[in-house]
C-alpha cells in the first residue's frame, strides 16, 4: 500500500478501496504515516468528499483502530446523543441524568472544547473534585450502579479519531462532513450504545454552515448507524443565537442545575426534554421526561453521578473576580445576539483555549441579561463579562463589536428546532 496512490486518488476525484481505507488508518494510528500526508489526504477529501460506502469503512476502521465496550452488563436499554458543538450548548449536563432517571443508561464519553465552541468536560470539571478520565472498569460500575457517566473516552477508545481530530483541527479541515460523520459514529461505536440521537446545530455559532449540509451530515450518519445495527435519528436546531442564558463553564452547570431543579430558560428546557422524548423513542423506554424533569428524580440523578465521579455537587462553583456589565446602546428591541461573537468573546475572556493544551478559566463567561424580543432601555444592561483578569474585558468587548443589534422593529420569533430527521 502506498499513501502517495491514496492522496491523488482522492485530489483527482476517485474513491479509496476498502483495503486502502484499512491499511491507511492503521499505519496512521501506529506512526508509520507522516502528518503531512495525513494532512494532504484530509485536504482532499474536504474538497472531494467521500461516498457514503468510504465513509462506513472509514468510520469501520477507525473503530477498528482500538477498543470498543461491551455494555452487555448493564441492565438497561443504552442510548446516546451527540451534539456537534455550539455557544451556550449546556444540554448534556442536564439530559443525560434525566434520561437515566427515566429508565435508560446513557454512557456520555464527551470531549473538550477548543476555540469558541464549549467542551462537556471543561465546564463539568468547574465542579469541585469532579474527574473526567475514568477506566473501562469505572464507567461499566458507574452505568450498573448509577445508569449515566458523562467522562471522556478511555485512550484505548478509537485512537485513530483521537489523533485525526487533532490533526484536522491544526489544517483546516474540520468542516469536512465525511470526517465529521465518522469521527462521531466511530466513537459511538466504540461506545456500544444501542441507539443515538444527533442534534446537528446550523448558524453563526455552529461548526455546520448550513441545512443542506446538516441533511447531508444527519443521512450520513443514519446510514453509517444502520450498518452498524444502531438506530439513529437527528434534529436539527438552531445555533444563530446562544443556548440559554449562559457562555462559559461554571456559568452553564449553574443554569443547567437550574434546569434540573425544575427552572432555566425555556430553551434549554424545550430543547433538553425533545431530545429525552427522541432519546426514550428510540430505546424503547416508555417515561415522560417532562414529569420526571418536574418531579426532582432528574436532579437526585445528577447529585449521585457528579459525587460518583468525586465531585461536590453541593460545592459552590468558582465566581469570577472581575465582572463587567454592557449597557444597551440605545432603546428598542433586541433583534440579534451573535452566537459566533458572543462565543470568541466567552473564549476571550478565558473560558476557551487555543489549543488544546491550554487551561480554561472556570469561571469565565457571558451572561445575557435581556433575550432576543425583547425591550431594552438605552443605558440598562444586556449582558455580563466575567473574567478573572481584567486585562481580557477589553479583547471580548472587540469581539463583540456588531453582535449584538438593537432596532425599533420587532423580531420574528426563532424557530429553535429546525427539521427533525426519524429512524429508518
Amino acid at each position: 500500500m502506498n499513501v502517495i496512490d491514496a492522496i491523488a486518488a482522492k485530489r483527482d476525484g476517485g474513491r479509496l478501496t476498502d483495503a486502502q481505507i484499512d491499511w491507511l488508518l492503521a499505519a496512521y494510528t501506529r506512526g508509520e504515516i507522516a502528518e503531512e500526508q495525513m494532512s494532504a489526504l484530509a485536504m482532499a477529501i474536504l474538497l472531494n468528499g467521500m461516498d457514503a460506502a468510504e465513509v462506513a469503512r472509514w468510520t469501520a476502521a477507525m473503530v477498528a483502530s482500538g477498543r470498543t465496550l461491551v455494555l452487555s452488563e448493564v441492565d438497561r436499554p443504552t442510548v446516546d446523543k451527540h451534539s456537534t458543538g455550539g455557544v451556550g450548548d449546556k444540554i448534556t449536563l442536564a439530559l443525560t441524568p434525566l434520561v437515566v432517571a427515566c429508565g435508560a443508561a446513557v454512557p456520555q464519553l464527551s470531549g473538550r472544547g477548543l476555540g469558541y465552541t464549549g467542551g462537556t468536560l471543561d465546564k463539568l470539571e468547574s465542579i469541585p473534585g469532579w474527574r473526567a478520565q475514568l477506566s473501562e472498569a469505572e464507567i461499566l460500575h458507574q452505568l450498573r450502579t448509577v445508569g449515566g457517566v458523562i467522562c471522556a473516552p478511555t485512550p484505548e477508545l478509537v485512537p485513530a479519531d483521537r489523533k485525526l481530530y487533532a490533526l484536522r483541527d491544526v489544517t483546516g479541515t474540520v468542516p469536512s462532513v465525511p470526517l465529521i460523520a465518522s469521527s462521531i459514529m466511530s466513537k459511538k461505536i466504540a461506545e456500544g450504545v444501542g441507539a443515538l440521537v444527533m442534534d446537528i446545530k446550523v448558524g453563526s455559532g455552529a461548526t455546520i454552515a448550513n441545512l443542506d449540509e446538516a441533511h447531508l451530515l444527519a443521512t450520513l450518519i443514519r446510514d453509517i448507524g444502520a450498518a452498524s445495527g444502531m438506530a439513529v435519528s437527528a434534529l436539527i436546531t438552531d445555533m444563530s443565537v446562544p443556548l440559554g442564558r449562559t457562555v462559559g463553564n461554571a456559568l452553564e452547570v449553574a443554569e443547567a442545575v437550574e434546569v434540573l431543579q425544575g427552572g432555566g430558560p425555556p430553551d434549554v428546557v424545550r430543547l433538553t426534554v425533545e431530545l429525552a422524548t427522541e432519546m426514550l423513542r428510540l430505546s424503547t423506554v416508555d417515561a415522560d421526561p417532562a414529569a420526571v424533569l418536574a418531579s426532582g428524580a432528574a436532579y437526585e440523578t445528577w447529585c449521585r453521578m457528579i459525587a460518583a465521579q468525586g465531585g461536590d455537587p453541593a460545592a459552590p462553583l468558582p465566581v469570577a473576580r472581575h465582572v463587567l456589565q454592557v449597557p444597551a446602546s440605545r432603546t428598542g428591541v433586541l433583534t440579534e445576539l451573535d452566537a459566533y461573537r458572543i462565543g470568541v468573546a466567552a473564549w476571550r475572556l478565558g473560558a476557551g483555549r487555543a489549543r488544546k493544551e491550554d487551561p480554561v478559566a472556570h469561571a469565565a463567561g457571558i451572561r445575557l441579561l435581556a433575550d432576543l424580543g425583547e425591550p431594552v432601555t438605552a443605558g440598562d444592561p444586556v449582558l455580563e463579562l466575567h473574567a478573572d483578569d481584567d486585562a481580557l474585558l477589553d479583547h471580548a468587548m472587540e469581539a463583540l463589536a456588531g453582535g449584538v443589534t438593537i432596532a425599533d422593529a420587532p423580531v420574528e420569533p426563532r424557530e429553535l428546532i429546525l427539521a427533525a430527521l426519524p429512524h429508518h
